[in-house]
């Protein structure tokens, strides 16, 4: 089993960037296909992005694609986003999830949320208008 801690969440104005990090513990982190979903307020939980084992493919929502940007570095066990040009509608609460399924193709089968094994517990991002 993997811990997965989420940071760097917080208030920025529209336009601004922000990356967030998520911190794994316990398993082998390059084991796992990441992703990053988000659930704003009254809404249901949003695929964001995901990434494959090895970080050379990735896979985005339509909503974010061009400008968040997925990475993750497997020996500071550690999943990124980077997200620029934020929008009022990219607040949300983020989490971080972590996958033991396989990865195929262009990796459009990790967006749903029960392929995920393990969730962080969030981080809020929050962007003013």
């Amino acid at each position: 089993q993997v811990t997965l801690v989420e940071s760097g969440g917080r208030l920025v104005p529209a336009g601004d960037s922000l990356r967030l990090s998520c911190e794994a513990s316990g398993r082998t982190f390059s084991s796992y296909v990441m992703g990053w979903f988000r659930q704003a307020p009254g809404k249901e939980r949003e695929f964001v992005a995901a990434i494959n084992r090895s970080g050379g493919g990735t896979y985005y929502s339509d909503s974010v694609k061009g400008r968040f940007a997925i990475s993750r570095d497997n020996v500071k066990n550690t999943l990124y986003l980077q997200m620029n040009s934020l929008k009022a509608e990219d607040t949300a609460v983020y989490y971080c999830a972590a996958s033991s399924s396989p990865w195929y193709g262009s990796g459009s089968s990790s967006r749903y949320a029960r392929a995920y094994d393990t969730w962080g517990q969030g981080s809020q991002v929050t962007i003013s208008s």
